[in-house]
């Protein structure tokens, strides 16, 4: 039987042996995606990957579960030349993502229609970098035995913090901490629609955000200060390692049918308050998946703590941020959705200990949506929203949290 472990050891070590030995050339450049050289196709029973490039980077791959995914990571490449449509041509990748995966690595991820096996990972330079991957059908068995991302402090991705003990709630005497989490990034963009993408769109309105905060004498620290991909888990952990008074999550949907318009709080809920928000929320965690992101493990262990604890003293404390985002973004004659205030299992929204929400600052999807989106004018009047709610929820919150002490 051929040796999983083999294969990953002997893509890596390809990968470095070629960056130093292969013919010289200019690395100054950023390697690049050859679309007139790759492809994904079907070969026989299995999948052919066949990935050329301007030049030879490091460069890994493995296989997750859950659904079964093939993952490539590089150093780094270049993806803006690629189109899924050229690209992929098999009946056997369900869905295909690429893009910066964190600063200096990209990833590629392949959903697999079912288990397969890699029974060939090379990278060839007789003449042009080629990466090639071939994929063979394996049992569930088999494909589950092989089947995580493998452990290497080179290219592991910060782990989530641990769960500790609930931290002492704000009381007004020290200036209010907020995370804000610009929704999607890197390889993930979000929604797209007119040539604009959610992650973009939320980090611009993020950053302006921040400077207005802190302007008003508030701290903030943001999960992502660019466009790479953060995973969910990871997002939380940030605002757990920074202390945060509040975790505010930023969003801007798009619908695939139906017709929708204006800002949306979302609340964390075991069950949706509709099924529009449940899809959504599905939505936010695939997005995970589809960037190579191995939850298995995590959910029933996390989520069984972390539900259980926002119930009790976090949770109203979200429910009355969320009523002051909704009176400030009202008050401030800005649009909201029908039903301005909305709940489902949104796993970015699971830390136990700090109040969080999820604002969708509009639909991708609406004209009228995306045109107040990308006016800087709006944005303006948005995040003063924002700022205004904020403060007003601290108030609250700190004489709240005097009176308990009392």
């Amino acid at each position: 039987m051929i040796c999983w472990a083999r294969y990953l050891l002997a893509a890596l070590v390809l990968g470095l042996a070629l960056v130093g030995g292969a013919p010289a050339q200019d690395r100054s450049a950023l390697a690049r995606l050859e679309p007139v050289r790759s492809a994904i196709v079907d070969e026989g029973r299995g999948i052919a990957v066949d990935l050329g490039l301007s030049q030879p980077v490091p460069w890994r791959v493995y296989l997750l579960d859950a659904p079964p995914r093939l993952v490539m990571d590089f150093r780094e490449v270049d993806f803006s030349a690629a189109r899924s449509e050229a690209l992929e041509h098999s009946d056997r990748v369900v869905a295909l993502r690429w893009g910066p995966i964190r600063p200096g690595w990209s990833r590629l991820v392949a959903e697999l229609s079912g288990p397969f096996n890699v029974t060939l990972a090379e990278a060839r330079t007789e003449d042009e970098a080629l990466v090639r991957v071939r994929l063979a059908p394996a049992s569930p068995e088999d494909f589950a035995a092989r089947t995580g991302a493998p452990a290497s402090a080179l290219w592991d991705l910060p782990q989530p913090a641990p769960v500790d003990a609930p931290r002492r709630r704000q009381t007004g005497a020290e200036a209010l901490k907020i995370v804000l989490d610009p929704g999607h990034g890197g390889i993930d963009p979000g929604a797209e629609a007119d040539g604009v993408s959610e992650a973009v769109l939320v980090l611009t309105f993020a950053r302006d955000l921040q400077d207005r905060l802190r302007r008003a004498g508030m701290r903030v620290v943001m999960t992502r200060e660019e466009n790479v991909f953060v995973p969910l888990e990871t997002r939380m952990s940030v605002a757990r390692a920074a202390g945060a008074d509040l975790f505010l999550s930023l969003h801007a949907d798009a619908l695939a049918e139906g017709e929708a318009a204006g800002a949306t709080v979302y609340l964390l809920a075991e069950e949706a308050s509709e099924a529009a928000a449940q899809r959504l929320a599905e939505r936010h965690d695939r997005a995970d998946l589809l960037a190579g992101v191995d939850l298995e493990g995590h959910d029933d262990e996390v989520a069984a703590v972390l539900m259980e604890l926002a119930r009790a003293e976090t949770a109203p404390r979200s429910q009355r941020l969320a009523l002051a985002l909704e009176g400030a973004i009202k008050g401030a004659g800005l649009k909201m959705h029908k039903r301005a205030i909305q709940a489902a299992e949104f796993s970015v929204l699971k830390s136990p200990d700090i109040p969080s929400v999820l604002l969708e600052l509009g639909f991708m999807s609406s004209a009228a949506d995306r045109a107040r989106l990308i006016d800087p004018v709006w944005r303006g009047q948005m995040a003063d929203a924002i700022v205004a709610a904020i403060a007003l929820w601290a108030r609250g919150d700190a004489a709240e949290a005097q009176m308990i002490r009392q």
